[in-house]
C-alpha cells in the first residue's frame, strides 16, 4: 500500500477559453482570476511541478500558513 501524497493540498483549478481562472479547494471554489492575474497564474503553474502548483493555489488563494500563527496567539489583542 503507498503512502498518500503529503504535498497534495487539496487545490486544483480549471482555466476557461474565455481566460478566466477557477481554484478549487477541496472540490469547493476558492476563487476566480480574470485578465492579467489569470494570464501570469497559467504562465507560472505551466512551469511548475505538482508540489509547487499546489503552492502556488495556497498562495493565491489566500490558504496557506503564515508562520507567525503561535506568535499571534500571544498578541494582546488576540487575548
Amino acid at each position: 500500500m503507498s503512502e498518500p501524497d503529503r504535498s497534495d493540498l487539496g487545490f486544483s483549478f480549471r482555466a476557461t477559453k474565455r481566460g478566466a481562472v477557477f481554484v478549487h479547494h477541496h472540490g469547493r471554489l476558492a476563487t476566480t482570476l480574470r485578465g492579467s492575474a489569470a494570464a501570469d497564474f497559467l504562465l507560472e503553474v505551466d512551469s511548475a511541478d505538482f508540489d509547487e502548483q499546489q503552492q502556488i493555489m495556497a498562495r493565491v488563494t489566500g490558504n496557506y500558513r503564515r508562520g507567525n500563527e503561535r506568535l499571534a496567539k500571544n498578541h494582546p489583542r488576540n487575548r
